[in-house]
């Protein structure tokens, strides 16, 4: 079976209310679950907010480190899924219940072994 990475957009700013928040992680979880008990699931991580970020890169011969993603933007990659899928149908699947579960936009991309 081939690996497939969902990434979970977020917008950028503060975290939902907690009466908005709650109703979305326990979808997550449930979601989750149903990865796991189909044999998709590989496992799933959250990212600590962008300005945590370090965008490192070569310059020549010197590494330059600089604060923050790569990009400005108004969405950032908030966490991801790496699930095991038949075909990109299938993890498309997966993908469209992980959107309805976070409520948020879905990037789903094959993993190169």
């Amino acid at each position: 079976m081939a690996q497939y990475l969902l990434s979970v957009f977020q917008p950028v700013g503060p975290a939902p209310a907690p009466e908005v928040l709650a109703p979305i992680m326990a979808d997550l979880e449930a979601l989750n679950r149903e990865m796991k008990a189909a044999g998709a699931w590989v496992f799933a991580a959250g990212l600590h907010p962008t300005d945590t970020a370090t965008v490192v890169r070569q310059q020549g011969t010197e590494t330059l480190m600089t604060d923050g993603p790569f990009a400005e933007a108004k969405e950032h990659l908030g966490g991801f899924t790496v699930i095991e899928a038949p075909d990109l149908d299938a993890a498309l699947g997966w993908a469209g219940k992980l959107a309805r579960a976070t409520t948020l936009p879905i990037e789903v991309r094959p993993i190169q072994h």
